[in-house]
């Protein structure tokens, strides 16, 4: 007759085996959400970047007003007035047509080099600028909150795309 196992060495194997299958999967979780962050926050970023580094990075860049005289077909154009040194006078620069631009109003861009395309500069440019990573902040904070359990940092993230989107919406 074969004598009958302990019960604590049955009890081991089982706890050991479920024990490295949450340990994987908890580190699975923690990888594919940290990645699916990660990702968002960098599309942000790259969404942002077209825009902002022609605000933000303004020196050897023209600078000047526009005052708006025509909108139509997703742009706004009108009159180039000159700034910076260096800069010259056109009598017609495009801007983006969205909700920062209105018909009428006169704002001041910094053109992008070698086009007639014009950004929005001052507080009002930069903020507008970021617009997608405040986006990507909620987005992100959701998946960090949810996925990664770390329900503070979500919180956090999310105050700063909700900060980042009131302030934008506020200064244009």
């Amino acid at each position: 007759m074969i004598p009958a196992m302990p019960a604590s060495a049955a009890a081991a194997r089982p706890r050991q085996a479920s024990s490295v299958s949450s340990v994987l999967l908890r580190f699975g979780r923690v990888a594919s959400m940290g990645t699916v962050t990660a990702l968002i926050l960098i599309a942000g970023v790259w969404a942002s970047w077209g825009t902002a580094q022609h605000v933000l990075l303004t020196k050897g860049r023209e600078q000047g007003t526009v005052e708006v005289t025509r909108c139509g077909g997703g742009t706004c154009s009108g009159p180039y007035s000159p700034v910076s040194a260096g800069s010259q006078a056109r009598e017609r620069v495009v801007l983006e047509d969205s909700v920062a631009v209105a018909k009428g109003r006169t704002y001041s861009v910094v053109l992008k080099p070698g086009s007639a395309d014009a950004v929005r500069s001052g507080p009002a440019g930069v903020l507008y600028a970021w617009v997608p990573l405040g986006g990507a902040l909620l987005l992100a904070s959701v998946v960090v909150a949810g996925g990664l359990r770390r329900t503070r940092a979500g919180w956090v993230m999310a105050g700063a795309g909700v900060a980042l989107l009131t302030a934008a919406f506020v200064a244009v």
